[in-house]
C-alpha cells in the first residue's frame, strides 16, 4: 500500500512539474490550441512562411529554427530562407561564406551582423550552410532607411543607380491608413515625437523585403522568412506589399507572443497570426 502511494504522489508530482515547467503554447488564429505537426502540416501548403518573432526570445529563436528543419524535411529539402537580420547589400558576402569561399572570421568581421547575432541567428545560417539551403539577405541597408526618416522617400531620388539595387524599386508604395503604420505614429504621438517619416522608414524595409522575397521565391519552393512580428503581424507590413505583387500566393504566418498565462490565448493576441506561438512573460531574454 505505501509503495502504490509512493507511486500515487510521484505522478502527482511529476505532473505538476511538467505543468509549472510549461514555457510556450501553439494556437491557431481562433484561438484553438494546437499541436506542432498540425501546424507543420499546414505551413508545408504554402508558397511563403513567415515566422514573426520577438527579437531577443530564446524560445522564439529555438522555435524558428525547429520550423525550419521541419519545413526542410517535410518538403524534401525545397527550402528557401530569407531573413529580416542581413542587410541586401551585404548579399555577396553572405554568398561567399555560405558557399565556402571565405573564412568564419572574415564573414563576422565585414558583414553587418546584429549583437545578437552569436547566440540568435548564426544556428540559422549553419544551418542553411550545412544544409546548402538558399539563404536571402532581404532588408533594406539601414542607412536608407535612416535617409527616408531624414529626408522622406524623396531622399531615395538622391541614390545611384547602383545602390538602388538593394531597395523596393521606385516610387514605395505607402498607405498611411494600415495599422501596422497608423499605430506607430498615434503611438509615437502621445511621446512627443513626430513619426510619420520613422513610418515611412518602416514601410521601405516591408518593401524591399517583400521585393526580395518575391525576386526569389521558386517554383515547388517554401520561401521561410525570418522577422520581427511587427512586420508580418495582421498579414500587414511585408504581406501587405508581397499580395499587391502576387494576390494569388499562398502565405502562412507565425507570431510569438509573451503572456502571463500560457494555457489560453488572449483576446487581443486573437488574429494575429495563422499561429500564434505563446511564451511565459517571465522568460529570459539574449539582450
Amino acid at each position: 500500500m505505501r509503495i502504490l502511494l509512493s507511486l500515487l504522489f510521484l505522478f502527482i508530482a511529476t505532473v505538476n512539474f511538467a505543468q509549472e515547467a510549461q514555457v510556450y503554447s501553439i494556437f491557431n488564429s481562433k484561438g484553438k490550441e494546437v499541436e506542432y505537426s498540425e501546424m507543420v502540416n499546414n505551413l508545408k501548403n504554402a508558397n511563403v512562411v513567415f515566422f514573426g518573432e520577438l527579437h531577443n526570445n530564446p524560445i522564439a529563436h529555438w522555435f524558428e529554427l525547429r520550423v525550419a528543419k521541419s519545413l526542410f524535411d517535410a518538403t524534401k529539402n525545397n527550402l528557401i530562407i530569407g531573413m529580416e537580420m542581413f542587410e541586401a547589400d551585404n548579399q555577396l558576402i553572405l554568398d561567399e561564406y555560405l558557399n565556402g569561399i571565405i573564412a568564419e572570421k572574415n564573414f563576422e568581421q565585414e558583414c553587418k551582423l546584429w549583437p545578437n547575432y552569436q547566440t540568435d541567428y548564426k544556428p540559422m545560417l549553419e544551418f542553411a550552410k550545412a544544409n546548402n539551403i538558399k539563404l536571402v539577405a532581404t532588408n533594406v541597408p539601414r542607412r536608407y532607411a535612416a535617409l527616408v526618416n531624414k529626408k522622406d522617400f524623396e531622399g531615395l531620388d538622391l541614390l545611384s543607380i547602383e545602390a538602388k539595387k538593394f531597395i523596393a524599386p521606385l516610387p514605395i508604395d505607402y498607405d498611411s491608413s494600415l495599422e501596422c503604420y497608423s499605430y506607430m505614429i498615434e503611438n509615437m504621438k502621445m511621446m512627443g515625437h513626430t513619426a510619420i517619416n520613422i513610418a515611412k522608414a518602416q514601410a521601405l524595409k516591408d518593401a524591399t523585403m517583400a521585393y526580395f522575397i518575391y525576386k526569389n521565391i521558386e517554383k515547388g519552393k517554401i520561401f521561410y522568412h525570418i522577422n520581427g512580428s511587427y512586420h508580418s503581424d495582421n498579414h500587414q507590413s511585408i504581406l501587405w506589399y508581397l499580395k499587391k505583387k502576387d494576390k494569388n500566393l499562398k502565405i502562412q504566418t507565425i507570431s510569438v507572443v509573451s503572456q502571463k498565462d500560457i494555457s489560453q490565448l488572449e483576446e487581443e493576441n486573437k488574429n494575429l497570426a495563422d499561429f500564434i506561438i505563446v511564451v511565459c512573460d517571465d522568460m529570459i531574454t539574449t539582450y
